[in-house]
């Protein structure tokens, strides 16, 4: 069989039904792959999707590069060769991105003659729920000394994310790309639309939240979602200035609410940026989720 480019057409929100049908069945395990993630990145992504025989085949273009994502669904032989021509054919470094360990091992076993190489910004941090939530021994002891100052300091309520307080959250965010200057940084402005984007559509991707409320105000958000039937990921999780040590009540409050439902949270890559790949392997993940791409170079 042969895959076109005229077979995919712009992800919208409309097509939230796919990934449900096709991950119901198929459960995944990378944050990249979920549709939260691409429908509210769509703007910087240009992700366009293609349906075929139950199987899910993604593509991605910025003005850097273009893509293709290895075939989601049911392992469909045809239709992943027709998925790595496909790839081929874009004359790009890395024209496939495989995100699904069961991907990699499918293309270790059937495609050896193709060189793959693995992207360490964008591997996932995965961690147990019941450390996060409890922060047990002298791994955890600076995180737990800074929560016991936060709380001193900053006293606190929760509330969940919902109709009642969305007004809220939004002005949150205006503040909070206020204080970072999101319109200053392509990347910023990118992830402000995205997360405008989550939050006006909320209830539509499936999406839940929690806010940390210093003195009765937002200083904190969380919006996670399930990513499979034993994680859940947070897709955005951002706090103001204001109070230090407030990151690590926002984690922590997460983990608390997730604790029963979810043996593992997933929390996303670092993209490569120092503070935030030491932050994350403070809290020692249990395991990371990796990505690899196809490397023509070295073909």
């Amino acid at each position: 069989m042969k895959l076109y480019e005229d077979d995919f057409h712009p992800i919208t929100l409309e097509d939230k039904k796919i990934f449900d049908r096709t991950y119901q069945l198929n459960p995944i395990k990378h944050s990249e792959n979920t549709f939260a993630t691409l429908y509210c990145w769509r703007k910087y992504g240009h992700y366009s999707i293609c349906e075929h025989d139950k199987s899910l085949i993604i593509k991605g273009e910025t003005e850097n590069y273009r893509s293709y994502r290895f075939p989601l669904g049911p392992v469909n032989y045809d239709i992943i060769q027709a998925t790595i021509n496909l790839a081929l054919d874009l004359g790009e470094n890395a024209p496939l991105i495989i995100l699904e360990p069961w991907q990699y091992e499918w293309m270790k076993q059937n495609r050896p003659d193709l060189t793959l190489k693995p992207d360490r910004d964008f591997f996932d941090y995965v961690y147990r729920t019941d450390v996060l939530s409890s922060l047990p021994g002298q791994n955890y002891l600076t995180i737990r000394k800074h929560l016991n100052k936060f709380r001193k300091k900053c006293p606190s309520t929760i509330e969940h994310i919902s109709d009642s307080n969305m007004d809220d959250v939004l002005e949150f965010l205006i503040k909070w790309c206020q204080h970072r200057e999101c319109d200053k940084y392509t990347i910023l402005k990118h992830e402000k639309e995205a997360i405008r984007e989550a939050v006006s559509n909320f209830h539509e991707i499936g999406l839940s939240g929690i806010t940390v409320n210093p003195k009765g105000v937002i200083g904190a958000i969380s919006i996670f979602e399930e990513l499979n039937p034993s994680t859940a990921v947070v897709h955005y999780e951002k706090a103001l200035p204001d109070c230090e040590g407030i990151y690590k009540e926002i984690n922590l409050q997460t983990a608390l609410y997730l604790q029963n439902k979810y043996h593992y949270i997933n929390r996303e890559s670092d993209t490569g940026i120092p503070g935030l790949r030491e932050s994350k392997e403070r809290y020692h993940p249990d395991h990371m989720v990796k990505l690899y791409y196809l490397d023509i170079c070295s073909n």
